[in-house]
């Protein structure tokens, strides 16, 4: 009985370890996910909260913060002008700058 339940385990484990390589081929990169999730340019001008958050490093208090941006200045004329709100910088615009329109 004991030989039994060792050759179970041996046989589980081994067929864990050949499940777990496909299984990690089925993940999606964190880029593909960005990607997948942004499928057309996001207007930045027209966008709301929850559009907003579909872009990569955008949370809901940044939403929050460039919607009310663009209620208190008007319309953004570039994209370049999203750096104007607090919490974009360079780094977080040159992430989404692909992403985004004020078309």
């Amino acid at each position: 009985m004991k030989k039994y339940s060792i050759i179970l385990l041996l046989a589980f484990t081994l067929l864990l370890y050949a499940v777990m390589p496909c299984a990690a081929q089925n993940q999606p990169t964190n880029q593909q996910t960005a990607s997948e999730q942004v499928s057309a340019k996001i207007n930045i001008n027209t966008a709301d909260k929850a559009d907003l958050e579909k872009l990569p490093g955008i949370g809901p208090a940044l939403a929050e913060r460039i919607i009310q941006y663009r209620q208190e200045h008007g319309p953004f004329k570039t994209i370049d002008e999203l750096k104007n709100v607090k919490g974009i910088g360079d780094k977080k615009f040159e992430a989404i700058k692909d992403l985004i329109t004020v078309e």
